[in-house]
């Protein structure tokens, strides 16, 4: 088996088939460094050390031969300097406003809208939980479920055949809505 310096060489040569040599031979190594790097990245970081490595090999190889090694050293400092730019690109798509990037994330629990309680106006609740069957019958139906009938959510969502995700989603939604809702029923 050749070492990494003369596959190295072989691929800015044009062999197509040395690029699937490197890769076995460079992995473990690569995907420790991208470890590295994400470990250093601020919690909710969504990119893997798996994906990292694979961005960057594609990167590293996908130009036209221009790339010249020198050594397995050379090689690793480019790589690391790709993963760096991968990552400084994906943090400045983060910051985007596009992407939200003037936005807080906030713990959903600290924030929930409560929908039940000892002052809930029921007519309200019955009106805007018709307006939501309309909308979206699953949903209301999870509503009736959790407020009327006292089901818990997986309990919910077991009886409406879905997944505990997807009730958690819909939940999150529906009190968001009917809290809208019976706000604008509250209005003069």
């Amino acid at each position: 088996m050749a070492d990494v310096p003369t596959i190295l060489s072989q691929i800015v040569q044009g062999d197509c088939d040395a690029a699937e040599r490197l890769l076995p031979l460079v992995y473990d190594e690569l995907r420790r460094l991208a470890a590295a790097k994400l470990q250093h990245e601020k919690p909710g970081q969504t990119l893997q050390a798996t994906a990292l490595v694979h961005e960057a090999y594609l990167r590293l190889l996908g130009t036209n031969g221009e790339q010249c090694w020198d050594s397995r050293g050379h090689f690793f400092g480019a790589a690391a300097l790709a993963m760096q730019r991968i990552l400084v690109e994906n943090a400045r798509r983060k910051k985007r406003l596009k992407a939200g990037g003037d936005r807080k994330r906030v713990d959903i629990s600290a924030v929930e809208p409560r929908i039940s309680g000892p002052s809930i106006d029921l007519l309200a609740l019955s009106e805007a939980l018709l307006k939501l069957e309309e909308k979206d019958p699953r949903k209301a139906e999870l509503v009736r479920l959790r407020f009327f009938a006292g089901l818990t959510l997986a309990q919910a969502a077991f009886a409406l055949g879905i997944s505990q995700s997807t009730a958690d989603n819909d939940w999150a939604y529906a009190k968001s809505w009917l809290k809208v809702e019976m706000q604008k029923h509250d209005l003069p």
